[in-house]
């Protein structure tokens, strides 16, 4: 029995600096590619979201006459603690070292009062794992972010979180992950319609 996710990035913030759990509104002018995605959406599939603004009126804009699910914290944006609406630019001028390491080997190292990589992947997979059972053989839509999605890409793929950050995942993009058996299987990654 496969679970289909189809997993969609929120609409734009325009913000030019680290978001996590800040919640900043989606802009969801494009209307034509708005209408697009949720038509190419299965019309049968479930819809939840992380709780933030930007990814329930995501939601919210996409669902059409779909059932919908309670909105959740465990598929937020990873969470960057005193480095929240700051840019990358501002941080490395105070501790370059560990603006770098958290960037460039994610896994362990968290921003001060934040989430590591590992953090994040534990907190997600544990929400998608309890999805994938309680709609199994479904679809399912889930409207997040740009890191909730890019750490299930890492496990489907078993890719490190370095190789990981190599994919790009585009607002108002969809990635699909089946599960099936047990197992996380890749499909399409950062489509674009």
């Amino acid at each position: 029995m496969i679970t289909r996710f189809h997993m969609v990035r929120h609409g734009p913030t325009h913000a030019r600096s680290m978001v996590g759990w800040s919640d900043l509104p989606a802009d969801l002018s494009d209307a034509a590619q708005l209408s697009r995605l949720a038509q190419m959406l299965p019309p049968e599939a479930v819809v939840v979201s992380s709780d933030l603004i930007r990814a329930v009126t995501t939601a919210d804009a996409i669902q059409g006459s779909r059932q919908r699910l309670s909105h959740t914290a465990d598929l937020r944006e990873i969470h960057f603690g005193e480095w929240e609406l700051r840019t990358w630019r501002e941080v490395d001028a105070e501790t370059p070292d560990h603006i770098r390491a958290f960037w460039e080997t994610p896994g362990t190292i968290a921003p001060p009062g934040g989430e590591s990589w590992n953090d994040l992947s534990k907190r997600v997979s544990t929400r998608m794992d309890h999805l994938a059972q309680a709609h199994a053989g479904s679809d399912v839509i889930v409207v997040g972010h740009f890191g909730q999605i890019l750490c299930q890409v890492q496990r489907a793929a078993a890719l490190s979180p370095s190789d990981a950050f190599g994919h790009k995942i585009d607002n108002l993009s969809v990635t699909r992950i089946d599960h099936t058996d047990g197992k996380w299987i890749p499909g399409p990654i950062n489509q674009i319609l």
